[in-house]
């Protein structure tokens, strides 16, 4: 089966006949996210996908992958070299690679996703943006307010450390 990685924390349970597998613990809506993943992509149908469609499933999942990690991913897993894995294989795959994330490099991530000018900072304009693309109609406003919130250091927009504050934040928003 898949190679355990040391830097993995998730513990892998062991399936009902008492053999270990490598099932690392994501909640169900990200199972149902690798199975549509799979599903989407399984362009034949034929419930196997190949390097190239694991390459886009795992790109639409959120990992940014190159072509020499999915076929050693896939030479790992594809034990009678057929080319092919299938949704256990996959979802063993993507169960891990999903323990594995930084949770501080994802929210820098969606940090940049805000900031598309790279100033390295959130403005008004920056939220408005993203607030139009995720169908919120705010006025300016109540955008600001957003803002003015949680800046810290008053210069009138979120630095990439206030986002992360925000992110991290315990309270409910």
């Amino acid at each position: 089966m898949y190679k355990k990685s040391p830097r993995v924390t998730a513990a892998p349970t062991s399936t009902s006949r008492g053999k270990k597998k490598s099932r690392f613990e994501v909640t169900e809506e990200q199972r149902q996210e690798i199975r549509e993943a799979f599903e989407l992509f399984d362009t034949d149908k034929n419930g196997q996908i190949d390097a190239h469609e694991m390459k886009v499933a795992m790109r639409a999942l959120g990992f940014d992958v190159r072509k020499e990690e999915v076929l050693r991913l896939m030479e790992e897993v594809d034990r009678e070299g057929t080319g092919h894995i299938g949704l256990q294989d996959f979802s063993d795959i993507m169960s891990e690679k999903i323990a594995e994330r930084d949770p501080r490099e994802e929210m820098v991530k969606a940090f940049h996703l805000f900031d598309d000018d790279h100033s390295g900072r959130i403005s008004l304009k920056n939220l408005r943006r993203v607030a139009r693309e995720l169908g919120e109609n705010l006025t300016d406003d109540e955008l600001q307010a957003m803002i003015d919130e949680f800046d810290k250091d008053q210069d009138g927009e979120i630095n990439e450390e206030e986002f992360i504050a925000i992110m991290t934040s315990n309270d409910d928003l």
